[in-house]
């Protein structure tokens, strides 16, 4: 690499240990058995299905594919899945959710994952029938910048006005919206570096719900979804891109589930909540945003923006989506059973990696969806 030189102003390059480093490779790979891109994920993963059980029937590979937002999660819980059932292996693809939810679509994998739920019109177009949406995980998204800020300090933003830098109608960091926001720091005069998604991610559905919500301006140029006409910025693709494009990125912001700012150290901007208190996402304060609906279903499901003193606003859970009935007997019900232990036991290492633990509530709405899952001669799946 050349040599590069910071513009004045522009916050220190902070050095990269060998753990930060491999630590955001790490996030976004390590669940990944199967190819990463999405262009060639399904194919992968189709072949792994075709091979999906050993001689007798045995030994079943259950293949995955979607949510970057779910990946930190799944890579620890799925190894430790497999330790305690050596007959089982997961190989899950971190493609995004739009391509999970088309990998499930097409039957090239045993299961997707998506950060919001399959609309009325995919669940139409999926090859094999009824698709039953089961809850996973729940976490917030991180608003990460990177400037130098005094020790201690943090920026602050409010919805409205995270909205107008997105729309590219706010371009500079001393804007006064920003100061105003923030008496007593000195902001550079530095243009903002705007990082979204490039891809079809959940990510950005559950982020662009949270500003539709509370901008009306976003919500009639923008509006919400996994993929965006964005009218500014620099595009990524995946959680894990983004946080390392805004790392690398002086003056730049960008939005992350929160276990990814981990490796890299990046800071989070305390948002404005319905109450008007400043909160940066954590496991109390996505777990208090998410206490104030605590009744979701697969049609129903957006918590962002939920009153309540320490709610963080921008959360959301994500969820796996598999057939309602299953083709292998032996298979449906190595898949039922690893996603029941994922969403009960498996939600101790969700609990360990930045997630919030799902609720007794939630836990048991996943057992009624798997309940629902049946094999090829209709037998319940769930025992």
């Amino acid at each position: 690499m050349s040599g590069h030189h910071a513009p004045p102003g522009a916050p220190p390059r902070r050095a990269t240990s060998p753990a930060a480093a491999a630590a955001i490779i790490a996030l976004a790979v390590a669940a990944c058995t199967s190819t990463s891109t999405p262009s060639t994920a399904g194919a992968s993963a189709a072949g792994a299905a075709a091979a999906s059980t050993g001689p007798g029937g045995h030994k079943p590979t259950l293949t995955g594919a979607g949510s970057t937002f779910d990946a930190p999660f799944f890579s620890v819980a799925f190894a430790r899945y497999q330790q305690q059932h050596p007959g089982v292996t997961i190989s899950y693809a971190v493609v995004g959710s739009s391509a999970g939810i088309a990998a499930i679509s097409a039957r090239q994998v045993d299961f997707g994952a998506a950060d919001v739920p399959m609309t009325a019109a995919e669940q139409a177009a999926a090859k094999a029938g009824s698709v039953t949406q089961v809850p996973v995980d729940l976490g917030g998204e991180g608003i990460a910048y990177n400037l130098s800020l005094p020790t201690g300090a943090r920026l602050h933003l409010t919805g409205p006005v995270l909205a107008e830098i997105y729309l590219g109608q706010i371009t500079r960091w001393n804007d006064p919206a920003i100061t105003a926001l923030n008496p007593g720091l000195s902001l550079p005069d530095a243009a903002i570096t705007v990082v979204h998604r490039s891809d079809g991610s959940g990510t950005t559905y559950i982020l662009s719900n949270y500003l539709s919500a509370v901008s009306p301006a976003w919500a009639a140029k923008t509006g919400t979804g996994k993929t965006l006409n964005w009218p500014v910025g620099e595009g990524a693709e995946g959680n894990g891109s983004v946080a390392s494009t805004v790392y690398r990125t002086p003056f730049s912001i960008g939005y992350i589930e929160q276990a990814y700012s981990l490796g890299l150290t990046l800071p989070f901007a305390a948002i404005r909540n319905q109450a008007g208190n400043y909160v940066i996402p954590s496991a109390r304060t996505v777990a208090a945003d998410a206490t104030q609906k605590p009744a979701i279903t697969p049609t129903d499901f957006s918590i962002v923006n939920q009153p309540g003193a320490t709610s963080y606003p921008i959360s959301g859970y994500s969820w796996a989506l598999v057939y309602t009935r299953q083709q292998n007997q032996a298979r449906g019900q190595a898949l039922v059973a690893m996603l029941d232990w994922l969403s009960h036991a498996g939600q101790a290492y969700a609990a360990a990696n930045g997630y919030v633990p799902l609720t007794p509530q939630i836990q048991q709405l996943a057992r009624t969806m798997l309940q629902q899952v049946t094999g090829p001669t209709g037998t319940h799946l769930l025992g």
